[in-house]
């Protein structure tokens, strides 16, 4: 039997619930926006640019789902906040989360590391899951029938990564942040987890000198890099009712590069 949602049950599997999603103007934010509005939901569709937002809601409304987009900067409290408040006010209430936004920032040893670089992307890829968390969980409790939110961290938030800095430390506070708030909220129905992506197969990685790509992919036991589409179905299923009882964990969608 097939399980694409549109030809099984998993068609409305989220009929009836709203979910923003960050950073879901391109990559594994598109693939889970299509996803999930696929199966059902309101899809509020956030992103830094807003043009694509709109593109992407545009791209889901003609495929038959419900989408909305809203402009957000995830390093901004109060974009956060207007965010949010838009979900509820456009589909009545927000039930689901999937906090993706996140930057990687340039590469150098720690001693190196530019100052206002890492600033940045420990503002975009841990700050701004917080401030996400910090104005959704009110609203999912405020709709009254629990929820689930996922944050989008890394296999770098599990390892160590040369050049990194900003990037690893933000990911593995990303970890630790879905672990405590999950710890906080289960007891009111709200399910946190957290997906770790490993690199993932993007138009920006095919600009890759061969030799580099193919090098790439040779950290990875699978043979291949990942596609937004595999990150995407984890995602789904984590904000599922099928993944009832999944609460403060850490999956890796990796082709096996942290096994090794």
């Amino acid at each position: 039997m097939s399980t694409t949602p549109a030809s099984t049950e998993y068609a409305t599997e989220f009929a009836g619930r709203t979910v923003l999603v960050t950073g879901a103007a391109s990559g594994i934010g598109l693939a889970t926006a299509r996803r999930l509005g696929a199966g059902g939901a309101n899809v509020v569709v956030a992103d830094f640019n807003a043009e694509g937002a709109e593109k992407a809601a545009a791209e889901l409304r003609a495929a038959g789902a419900e989408a909305a987009a809203v402009e957000l900067d995830v390093t901004r409290p109060e974009s956060v906040e207007a965010a949010v408040t838009f979900a509820v006010d456009t589909y009545g209430a927000l039930h689901l989360a999937v906090n993706n936004a996140g930057i990687g920032g340039p590469s150098a040893p720690t001693g190196a590391y530019d100052i206002d670089a890492y600033q940045r992307v420990v503002r975009t890829n841990l700050d701004g899951v917080f401030y996400s968390m910090r104005y959704e969980l009110p609203a999912i409790l405020a709709a009254g029938r629990g929820g689930s939110i996922v944050n989008v961290a890394s296999i770098l938030g599990s390892v160590g990564f040369a050049g990194s800095p900003a990037y690893v430390a933000a990911k593995h506070g990303v970890v630790g942040l879905t672990k405590a708030a999950a710890a906080e909220y289960a007891a009111q129905g709200v399910r946190i987890n957290a997906v770790g992506p490993g690199f993932i197969d993007t138009p920006l990685l095919k600009t890759m000198d061969e030799a580099a790509y193919q090098g790439l992919v040779a950290l990875h036991p699978a043979g291949r890099l990942g596609r937004s589409e595999e990150v995407a179905e984890l995602i789904v299923f984590l904000l599922s009712d099928r993944a009832s009882f999944v609460a403060g964990s850490y999956h890796l969608v990796d082709g096996a590069y942290t096994a090794v």
